[in-house]
């Protein structure tokens, strides 16, 4: 049986789960056009989990999406975050800002015994994770709600470690996605490739089914995931626009200007790869650099910074997550759903 058909889906769309720009509104208009609407979960609190997954529940009868982060927390490094602050001190001294003021902090924490508690409470239809898959007691308690698990998988050895750990089918992530690799075996950014190589390779090597995602923001770039053997796609950058996003209007305009033709993959606003516009902070330090702490350290020392370029109404140290596709029309999720439902099913 097909995935769609499995969680009783009428379309084969799922709206990538995008923190920051999302909540739970976002994912009920997708789940009430016939898609599976998805919640990000890394950045919330226990308490704003539970308030999301609530109006989840209230919101629909219908299978919907909650998704982790599944990294391992590295141990504090003074001074490579020393390092980090010394770096961008020539940043701080220009809007005043006093570093030693800007404490450490998480940033995004990963699945957890508390967060698998409030998946056996709530039972979502699909739990998803990012950055492989959290450890086998955690999964198994996942696995034990009856929630059918996917994950991403960025690379072939990727899908092949997650096939065998169980999931229930495999997000082929192609290197055109806005937001966080998924990559967790290895973390040289040669291994990423392009959606539409990676898929076919990807579906050849595994059993499961295989959702395909980056790039895809057209009911013709849906069309094509499909005849490359895609059960599903999966879709965040389309969404990003749309009414019931949370997007900021600074990060609008910029997914709406001539900028975003110009993405690049990106660790220094997290500490780990992820997709982005490209603007004066990624141009001026290089979109990738070693001096950035391990994700996710690296966001509380660049956070005051992005605070205070936003007051003055620009975006240079904004991550603004974008994939290399930026076709984000201001429509209602429902709408966006049913075209790109259109083109995956040939309507």
């Amino acid at each position: 049986m097909s995935l769609i058909a499995r969680l009783g889906l009428a379309l084969p769309i799922i709206q990538a789960p995008m923190a920051g720009v999302q909540g739970s509104a976002l994912a009920l208009a997708v789940c009430q056009a016939g898609g599976l609407g998805s919640l990000p979960a890394a950045m919330l609190s226990l308490d704003d989990l539970r308030r999301e997954l609530q109006a989840l529940r209230d919101g629909t009868d219908r299978p919907w999406n909650v998704n982790f982060f599944a990294h391992t927390p590295p141990q504090p490094d003074a001074e490579r975050e020393a390092a980090w602050r010394e770096r961008l001190t020539p940043y701080y001294r220009e809007f005043g800002i006093d570093p030693a003021s800007t404490p450490a902090g998480p940033g995004r924490m990963p699945f957890n015994a508390e967060a698998a508690a409030l998946v056996e409470e709530f039972r979502p239809a699909v739990v998803s994770f990012h950055f492989g898959l959290p450890s086998d007691e955690l999964l198994q308690r996942v696995k034990a709600t009856g929630a059918l698990v996917l994950s991403s998988a960025t690379t072939v050895d990727e899908a092949r470690w997650l096939e065998l750990k169980g999931v229930d089918a495999i997000i082929a992530q192609g290197l055109e996605a806005g937001g966080h690799r998924g990559m967790f075996l290895s973390d040289d950014v040669t291994t990423q490739i392009g959606s539409f190589a990676l898929l076919p390779q990807i579906v050849a090597a595994v059993r499961c089914p295989v959702i395909a995602a980056g790039g895809i923001a057209t009911p013709e770039g849906a069309a094509a995931a499909r005849a490359l053997g895609a059960d599903a796609i999966q879709v965040g950058t389309a969404y990003l626009c749309c009414d019931e996003a949370t997007t900021s209007p600074l990060h609008r305009a910029a997914l709406n200007s001539e900028a975003a033709r110009h993405t690049a993959l990106t660790n220094l606003f997290s500490g780990r790869p992820a997709r982005g516009i490209v603007n004066r902070v990624m141009r001026e330090v290089g979109p990738l650099c070693a001096a950035a702490p391990a994700f996710p350290l690296a966001t509380s020392a660049i956070a005051p910074l992005r605070a205070a370029a936003e007051k003055q109404g620009n975006t240079d140290f904004t991550p603004l997550w974008s994939g290399q596709n930026p076709v984000c029309p201001a429509l209602p999720a429902a709408e966006i759903t049913r075209r790109l439902a259109e083109g995956f099913l040939g309507g």
